[in-house]
C-alpha cells in the first residue's frame, strides 16, 4: 500500500497520518498479525518527523488499535470489543431527557489532577500540566446507575465554576464556545470492583457495561476522555446502521 502526505494541506500533518495509519491497519495483512513498518522507515515514506509519527501512534495506541512492544515492535491488536462511532450522539442528560427519564445527581464533585502517560498521549500534553477532572453519579430518583468520571483538555479553558448542572455539551458550547462534533466510543463488559459496587449500590463482581468515550472538536482536536460504568440491569446500548 502506497502511503504519502499531502504538504500543501491545510490538514495538520499528524491528522493526515493517522487517517492514513486507520486505513493502512484495516488491512487483512496488519489484522492478522504483520508488524507495521519501523518508524524510521515510515517516517522517511511520509517526509514527515517522527515526532509527528509518533502523535499520530500514540493516538491510536490509546484507544487500544495498536500496541507496542520494546525490540519486536508495533502491531494491530485484535479487536475483543465493539467500537461505534455515531452521528447522532448525545450527553448522557440529553439522552435521558428525550426519552423521557427523570435523572438526579447522587454526587457531583471537581477535581485538578495531573494525567496519567496515557491520558497525556491522548490529549498530547505534558504528564506535569494539570487537568480538570469531573466525576458524577447519577440515576433515576431511586437510586444510581451509572458512574461517570471525565477529563477535559486544558485547551478547554474550564475553570470549574461553570454550571454542571447543565448537559454537558449545552454548557461547553454556551459557556466556553467548544462544540463536541465526534465520538469515538468503545463498549466492554466487566466485572465491578468494590469501589464501583458501592457506587453503584451492587454486589462485587457483578456484572456492569463499561464505556469509553472520547470527544473531539469540529477540528478532530480531543477534548473529553469519559469514562461510564452502568448497571447492567439499568441500560442498553443500541446501535443503529445504515447501508449506504
Amino acid at each position: 500500500m502506497k502511503l504519502s502526505i499531502d504538504h500543501k494541506s491545510p490538514i495538520p500533518l499528524h491528522i493526515q497520518t493517522e487517517a492514513l495509519l486507520r486505513e493502512l491497519i484495516a488491512s487483512p495483512e496488519y489484522q492478522n498479525g504483520k508488524l507495521l513498518p519501523i518508524e524510521v522507515e515510515l517516517s522517511k515514506e511520509l517526509a514527515i518527523s517522527r515526532t509527528t509519527l509518533r502523535q499520530a501512534l500514540n493516538k491510536l495506541v490509546y484507544e487500544g488499535l495498536l500496541i507496542r512492544k520494546k525490540g519486536v515492535g508495533t502491531k494491530v491488536i485484535a479487536q475483543k470489543s465493539i467500537s461505534s462511532k455515531s452521528k447522532n450522539w448525545l450527553s448522557f442528560s440529553q439522552e435521558m431527557e428525550a426519552r423521557g427519564i427523570a435523572i438526579k445527581n447522587f454526587e457531583l464533585h471537581i477535581s485538578w489532577v495531573y494525567p496519567d502517560e496515557k491520558l497525556a498521549n491522548f490529549f498530547e500534553i505534558i504528564t506535569d500540566k494539570k487537568v480538570l477532572k469531573l466525576v458524577r453519579l447519577r440515576g433515576k430518583p431511586d437510586g444510581p446507575f451509572v458512574y461517570f468520571e471525565s477529563y477535559f483538555h486544558p485547551r478547554v479553558g474550564l475553570t470549574g465554576d461553570e454550571n454542571y448542572k447543565l448537559p454537558l455539551y449545552e454548557m461547553l458550547e454556551k459557556e466556553h464556545s467548544i462544540i463536541a462534533s465526534v465520538s469515538k466510543e468503545e463498549i466492554s463488559a466487566i466485572l465491578a470492583d468494590k469501589f464501583i459496587a458501592e457506587k453503584l449500590e451492587i454486589e462485587v463482581e457483578s456484572p456492569v457495561l463499561f464505556r469509553k468515550r472520547f470527544v473531539y472538536d469540529k477540528a478532530e482536536r480531543p477534548i473529553e476522555y469519559n469514562l461510564g460504568y452502568y448497571k447492567a440491569d439499568s441500560f442498553i446500548y443500541t446501535v443503529e446502521s445504515q447501508r449506504a
